[in-house]
């Protein structure tokens, strides 16, 4: 389930490039329909079960994204589908944040799928990191909205289609190397 999410998200950190590209040859509205289009299509095997299957939390970001797609549709704003981002982190900062309200923390979680018990430490170093990521979001947020509203297509594309990826994949890299260096120090 957590890989089939991550993997959801990896997907979503595409659309920069894809919508960069998509704007060449379509009207924003087309991309925005298509958007829709795989929000639900990505649901397709679950159909039976896609309300079911959903947390309140998965049900109520579904919904805001089909809605901003479906309000880009009606519109044709080119801007409204450069906000897709700036969804995309409110979505994951509300999925992380919520997580240390409801324990496990969202990094704990991916933890316990390398070792089911965690010490004690490892659970509160797991949460800190957790709210790294919240930071992370916010931040990346409000440089996607930013370059959604401020700056050009070509700047919103650079930034939400490869430097967000770097930033992201240095926070990433820069965590684990931190984790194994802690577990070596304590092992």
């Amino acid at each position: 389930m957590i890989a089939t999410r991550m993997l959801q998200v990896l997907l979503w950190l595409a659309y920069p490039a894809l919508i960069f590209c998509g704007l060449q040859l379509l009207e924003p509205r087309d991309l925005a329909l298509l958007l829709a289009m795989l929000l639900l299509l990505r649901r397709r095997q679950l159909a039976s079960r896609l309300l079911t299957d959903l947390s309140r939390t998965d049900f109520m970001i579904l919904v805001a994204m089909l809605m901003l797609s479906g309000l880009t549709a009606a519109t044709n704003s080119e801007q409204l589908l450069r906000l897709y981002p700036v969804a995309v982190n409110l979505g994951m900062l509300l999925l992380f944040g919520l997580s240390l309200r409801h324990p496990p923390s969202m990094i704990e979680r991916f933890a316990r799928l390398g070792q089911a018990d965690l010490p004690p430490a490892a659970v509160r170093y797991t949460r800190r990191v957790t709210q790294v990521w919240c930071a992370f979001f916010v931040c990346n947020g409000l440089l996607a909205t930013y370059t959604a509203v401020w700056t050009s297509r070509d700047i919103w594309a650079l930034y939400n289609g490869l430097i967000a990826y770097l930033l992201m994949g240095t926070l990433f890299a820069g965590e684990w190397l931190l984790r194994r260096r802690l577990l070596a120090a304590n092992g």
